[in-house]
């Protein structure tokens, strides 16, 4: 439930959660940002940190005959503590490691939704911080894992599974 301060001003009340993985702390977190996604989660392991959403629609397009899942994975350049400073400042498409690790998060992912589901499913994974000890790919994959738990198309395909 979310505390207010004054009229206007409300505070909302996070939820974290940790564990061990390996010699490593994961830590994830939710309820603060991102509000109008589906689901939110910040996963940090050491100081990486990855950002990942789900955002779905509720219903499917009239007609519509597959499974759209698309998937994510953005590695922003201030992660690593660079900023471009040629002509080119823009981000630009992703790289193919990027999408190589899209890949890798959509591959065990897919699977888990029944035969027959065709809402239209966004997770989008930001590498916030970049620990060069700590993997960001791994970040992402628990990120995504638990951004999908916590949204509605995990009990929406457990129910459609069952009958």
């Amino acid at each position: 439930m979310p505390s207010k301060i004054g009229k206007d001003i409300i505070l909302l009340n996070p939820i974290v959660r940790k564990f061990q993985y390996g010699q490593h702390t994961v830590t994830l977190e939710t309820g603060m940002m991102a509000r109008q996604a589906t689901a939110a989660v910040m996963v940090s392991m050491d100081d990486t940190a990855v950002f990942v959403t789900v955002v779905g629609q509720k219903k499917a397009k009239p007609g519509q005959d597959f499974f759209p899942l698309t998937v994510n994975y953005q590695e922003r350049t201030y992660a690593a503590g660079r900023i471009p400073g040629s002509f080119f400042r823009r981000e630009g498409r992703p790289s193919e490691g990027e999408t190589l690790i899209a890949r890798l998060i959509d591959r065990p992912v897919r699977p888990l939704f029944p035969e027959g589901f065709v809402n239209e499913v966004q997770v989008i994974a930001t590498v916030v911080s970049v620990n060069p000890q700590v993997n960001p790919d791994i970040v992402a994959m628990i990120g995504a894992s638990a951004a999908l738990s916590l949204s509605a198309f995990r009990s929406t395909a457990q129910s459609a599974r069952r009958a």
